[in-house]
């Protein structure tokens, strides 16, 4: 397999529309996220953000700075990170990995009063409990129940 060499986070445009809606998932990671497909329409405090590999996406997640976010933190300067996925026909490569790892720098220059980042992960979800670890964010103790069960909060400090 290809080890990952180098990451980008942008903000969406139009021009990664195409590929990223052609974006696929197995069945069994289907059920943990969403695919970019089904956020084509822009919300306002709503983030798209694209994972570039040498130009092309290859992932995508959310930021959200909603009234959503009150759901998961008392934190008003914290944002939820949501919908993060790998197209499938690049998984193991390390590209959620190296993205997750420049999150803080790009928040802290896109969203310079954000301090915290927080999401949710699915119980089973064990890949996903591993990736958030690894990179640094800290389960809460916080549960929520989610579509398919116990979601645990994690959360990411920025500054």
């Amino acid at each position: 397999m290809e080890k990952c060499e180098y990451v980008q986070l942008r903000h969406f445009s139009n021009v990664y529309s195409d590929i990223l809606n052609s974006f696929e998932l197995p069945n069994e990671q289907g059920k943990f996220t969403s695919l970019p497909k089904e956020f084509q329409e822009h919300v306002e405090d709503q983030y798209r953000i694209v994972i570039l590999h040498k130009s092309e996406p290859v992932g995508f997640f959310i930021l959200h700075a909603t009234d959503r976010v009150k759901d998961y933190t008392e934190n008003s300067k914290a944002m939820l990170l949501t919908s993060l996925s790998i197209n499938h026909v690049h998984q193991g490569k390390g590209f959620a990995k190296q993205a997750m790892f420049l999150l803080k720098k790009f928040i802290s220059i896109e969203f310079p009063t954000c301090n915290e980042v927080v999401l949710a992960v699915n119980h089973k979800n064990n890949v996903a409990q591993q990736l958030y670890v690894k990179v640094g964010f800290q389960d809460t103790g916080k549960r929520k129940i989610g579509p398919i069960g116990e979601q645990f909060i994690m959360k990411l400090m920025i500054q």
